[in-house]
């Protein structure tokens, strides 16, 4: 008797994380990544990396914008979010607010590109509660994200907030495999024993 698993690919796994799989394919840009899916539907998925931080802080942003760094973001790492567009940032944020140029990721998040949100964060009364800032993105194109699932190169697990906006990004690893009850040294390297 044999067992055929179908994956089901109207699955729709935006505001999860995807944690990546020992692999011996030896990407240095993916390898031990955090993921946080912000969109995925029948056409491709799109998402940054959360947990790769630049040598760079928020500061940057502010002082290029002629702007004092408010104290709650000194200290606040820019991460690099992906291959896609590394010229560009993203910011992931809570609560979704109303800006020029978001995508709703859930009820209490939402990646915005639009330069109203900077100039909020400056002010006593910004509405942004929690930020990421990454430079560029990842993206899936039609099924691509669906076979790398199917070929075991994600773990996924439901987002939390803790995670994406509270602990530090070298933790973000080891936590999200916690949120699983999975241990980093208990994960097989695929490639070890082909």
């Amino acid at each position: 008797m044999s067992v055929v698993i179908c994956m089901d690919t109207t699955i729709d796994l935006s505001n999860h994380f995807l944690i990546a799989m020992p692999s011996d394919e030896n990407d240095l840009f993916f390898s031990n990544s955090v993921v946080f899916l912000c969109e995925h539907n029948e056409d491709g998925a799109l998402g940054v990396v959360i947990n790769k931080p630049m040598p760079v802080g928020l500061d940057v942003i502010f002082y290029a914008d002629g702007k004092e760094v408010p104290d709650r973001y000194k200290n606040h790492a820019i991460l690099v979010g992906g291959p896609v567009q590394p010229n560009h940032g993203f910011i992931v944020h809570t609560p979704v607010g109303n800006w020029q140029n978001s995508l709703v990721v859930s009820d209490d998040i939402a990646m915005t590109t639009s330069h109203d949100i900077l100039e909020n964060l400056t002010s006593e009364h910004s509405e942004v509660k929690y930020l990421q800032l990454t430079i560029g993105y990842a993206q899936w194109s039609k099924g691509q994200l669906e076979k790398e699932l199917a070929e075991n190169k994600w773990l996924t697990a439901p987002a939390s907030q803790d995670i994406l906006f509270e602990i530090q990004p070298e933790k973000r690893y080891h936590a999200a495999l916690a949120k699983l009850g999975i241990k980093p040294e208990n994960l097989i390297n695929k490639g070890a024993y082909a």
